[in-house]
């Protein structure tokens, strides 16, 4: 059985920094992508970050580019996004996903693991 677990969440203040991590664990039989989505209250869930299974490729939405940074461990289960200069907009939770293919790719529906999901809340 598969298992996704975020954390690192919580509370901070805008201008501060948060660092997700997201572990997998169970059998994955193929390589696969991550990504990072984030749903806010009352908004659906959106992809906000993702890598590929080579960490060749890593894309980002563009309200996170330059702000956010998405990196993966050498064993390929471990994934982590670096939250930097937050904003109130980033409030959500955060959830992490695992691919159903190796590229990165951005539909929630190509994703086939999910996890609980972490929240993020930025105070202005």
């Amino acid at each position: 059985q598969v298992q996704v677990v975020e954390s690192g969440g919580g509370l901070v203040q805008a201008g501060g920094s948060l660092r997700l991590s997201c572990v997998t664990s169970g059998r994955i039989s193929w390589p696969y992508s991550m990504g990072w989505f984030r749903q806010a209250p009352g908004k659906e869930r959106k992809f906000v970050a993702g890598i590929s299974w080579n960490d060749d490729i890593v894309k980002y939405i563009d309200p996170v580019q330059g702000r956010f940074t998405i990196s993966r461990d050498g064993a390929r289960n471990t994934v982590r996004l670096q939250m930097n200069n937050l904003e109130p907009e980033d409030t959500a939770v955060y959830f992490c996903a695992v691919g159903a293919t190796s590229d990165v790719t951005e539909p929630s529906y190509t994703y086939s693991y999910w996890g609980q999901g972490t929240q993020v809340t930025v105070s202005s």
